[in-house]
């Protein structure tokens, strides 16, 4: 019952932040986080316990803090590299940046991804939905589920990915069916990005770790459109 409602609190989410209010992004994250609180209450034995099940349990924090620094300092790296080589910048360019004054990215980078974005994405999928499942079915059902859902959950917010990037506009141009391989591609790749949280969650046993990867690759590539744009 816990694992439905969990699903129909995302699904008024999405809907909320892609159709219904999406200026709102911070005030939908921080009450879907509060009422997954509520959702999780009465499925644990106490506060402790919803720690444990969401991957925030006191112990398993400074593991998963060297998991998370580790991982933005790799992240970081590659897009560097990446963003500083001439036939790898075009695949970080990116339209809804361009424009951007700095301020306005700073805002993206330090408040809107990790609180509107990455919050609310973690906790949903790696922490409350994975460790219900895990809970009763284990493993495999729960990274499956979370990761099956993870990508349809970005089905709404890349309608316009074929165009919005310009590296994938040449691929996939920029007619209607152009723009459902490119939102089907977007959908596919992260739901394996959502495998790949789902198992960092578990070796490190903390939700810190997939965070951590979640924000950088976000974030930093934020960084790395803005800079391009100003070269």
């Amino acid at each position: 019952m816990a694992t439905a409602v969990t699903v129909a609190v995302l699904v008024l989410a999405n809907l909320t932040n892609n159709r219904w209010a999406p200026g709102w992004g911070l005030l939908t994250a921080a009450v879907t986080v509060a009422v997954l609180l509520a959702v999780l209450r009465p499925v644990c034995a106490d506060w402790a316990d919803t720690a444990e099940l969401t991957g925030l349990a006191p112990a398993t924090l400074p593991r998963g803090a060297r998991w998370c620094l580790s991982l933005i300092g790799i992240v970081a790296a590659v897009y560097l590299v990446g963003a500083l080589l001439p036939f790898t910048r075009d695949l970080f360019a990116d339209r809804r940046t361009d424009a951007l004054p700095g301020d306005t990215v700073a805002a993206k980078v330090l408040l809107y991804v990790p609180f509107g974005t990455v919050l609310l994405e973690e906790f949903a999928f790696r922490g409350a939905l994975y460790g219900l499942v895990r809970r009763a079915h284990g493993t495999v059902p729960a990274t499956v589920l979370s990761s099956v859902l993870f990508g349809l959950w970005h089905i709404l917010p890349s309608l316009h990915l074929s165009t919005e990037k310009p590296a994938l506009t040449p691929l996939f141009g920029d007619s209607v069916w152009g723009a459902v391989a490119a939102d089907a591609g977007a959908v596919l790749f992260t739901a394996l990005s959502g495998v790949v949280f789902c198992e960092l969650r578990r070796r490190s046993g903390s939700l810190l770790a997939p965070i951590g990867l979640h924000w950088a690759t976000n974030a930093l590539g934020y960084v790395a459109a803005y800079l391009i744009a100003q070269t």
